[in-house]
């Protein structure tokens, strides 16, 4: 479970918050970058996100917010999760990476 968080970290008080973060986790093989997988707006996975979220005892994602989150298997191998905002918007962000079952 990996998820870029912006609008989420309200919760605690976090101010100028990324309030619609795109995650992106890319990998390179053989000197070629590639996304293998992206998410804007949490919501478009939340049954799988709202189950593995439970298991790693993460925050609860908020309904309806612009948080982003990707469930994905991963191989053995380096990966790098970027979060951005939506056009170009700017603001404080926590990318997360859990184990989940």
């Amino acid at each position: 479970l990996i998820r870029g968080v912006g609008p989420g970290l309200t919760e605690f008080d976090v101010s100028n918050v990324l309030l619609d973060p795109r995650l992106e986790v890319h990998t390179t093989i053989d000197g070629v970058v590639s996304v293998i997988a992206a998410n804007d707006d949490w919501e478009s996975e939340s049954s799988a996100v709202e189950r593995a979220t439970a298991g790693p005892g993460a925050f609860a994602l908020g309904p309806g917010s612009k948080d982003a989150a990707i469930l994905h298997v991963l191989p053995a191998g380096s990966f790098t999760a970027i979060v951005s905002g939506v056009g170009g918007t700017i603001g404080e962000a926590l990318v997360e990476i859990y184990e989940a079952n």
